[in-house]
């Protein structure tokens, strides 16, 4: 396995980071562990959830990954993982159950600590911006988390460069702990929303980044074709995906992206992967399984070379997404 540097830290994280939107929802904890156990001896030391996955339970939302992870973790060297979790979205009922308020931000991540069955959280990440909350008090609260040692970095997901650059700036102004990691929707289908700004400035504030959804909802593992768009998946149903089956020029990108992968030898998931991690600015694209054998087809991608000439070809034919 390849390590990085997660942006400007001296935090070493594995290049493929191991998504767990899937546990409790279509993997149950058996399946899950095992996912986590294939992940750790391929090298994987990086594993990302959120509090808010995966459903509805006697009337709070979500943590059942968290929940999952935590059973599997107490039986491990607390020190070889690198655990990501993020804050923001609904867990309870009631007006503060969800936000980046102190308050919500305070009780989550005690919850959060509980279910996972540890003393700290590597990666704190706010989920998606709040619009109904000051940057300041969103910053000072993951700010006395670092300080208070139950979390020892943060960053944030799905914000707009603008939005990245002025919480950077509330941070140095106040000394606060800052965002050293930005999580954007990013894929060889999903390019301009990372690529148009927040790719300039990441590398220019050196942030880490960790794109999810980085094989299109599976769209780019192949098992959808131009002549069959039917195919036996849970993202099936998924609006991206639904997007995409009747989009013929996202069938071009994968039929190109598979005669790159043909010419490699390796699957074409491990080719849409293999292109991302070959961009300036991205650290670790985090892949998603409900099958171990789902995780291991994709493990091959940081060793997938591509030429040059390769990686115009997947650039040029993807333009525009």
């Amino acid at each position: 396995m390849l390590y990085r540097q997660l942006g400007r830290t001296g935090l070493k994280v594995s290049a493929l980071c191991l998504g767990t939107m899937t546990f409790g929802w279509s993997a149950d904890e058996s399946t899950s562990h095992a996912i986590l156990d294939a992940a750790m001896d391929a090298g994987i030391n990086f594993i990302d959830t959120a509090d808010v996955y995966s459903r509805w339970v006697d009337g709070n939302k979500g943590g059942e990954s968290e929940t999952i992870i935590g059973n599997w973790l107490k039986q491990q060297d607390r020190r070889q993982v690198v655990l990501a979790t993020k804050v923001r979205g609904i867990m309870w009922l009631g007006p503060n159950g969800q936000g980046l308020s102190r308050m919500h931000i305070m009780q989550a991540v005690e919850d959060s600590l509980r279910r996972l069955q540890t003393d700290y959280i590597d990666l704190y990440q706010v989920h998606y911006p709040d619009d109904e909350t000051p940057l300041d008090e969103t910053l000072a609260a993951l700010d006395d988390l670092v300080r208070s040692g139950k979390v020892r970095y943060v960053g944030a997901s799905n914000y707009p460069a603008w939005l990245l650059m002025k919480s950077l700036w509330i941070s140095e102004k106040h000394g606060y702990a800052r965002f050293d990691c930005l999580q954007p929707h990013h894929s060889l289908l999903h390019r301009q929303e990372w690529e148009r700004e927040l790719q300039a400035t990441c590398v220019d504030q050196a942030i880490g980044v960790i794109p999810y959804s980085p094989l299109a909802a599976g769209f780019l593992t192949g098992k959808y074709k131009r002549h069959d768009r039917q195919a036996d998946t849970t993202r099936a149903s998924s609006g991206l995906i639904q997007q995409l089956l009747p989009d013929d020029r996202a069938f071009d990108v994968l039929e190109e992206a598979e005669r790159i992968a043909a010419a490699h030898g390796v699957p074409v998931a491990q080719v849409a992967l293999a292109w991302q991690l070959s961009l300036p600015g991205i650290t670790s694209p985090i892949i998603g399984a409900r099958r171990v054998d789902q995780l291991k087809e994709v493990l091959g991608a940081v060793d997938v070379s591509l030429a040059p000439d390769e990686i115009e070809r997947l650039n040029t034919i993807s333009a525009g997404y």
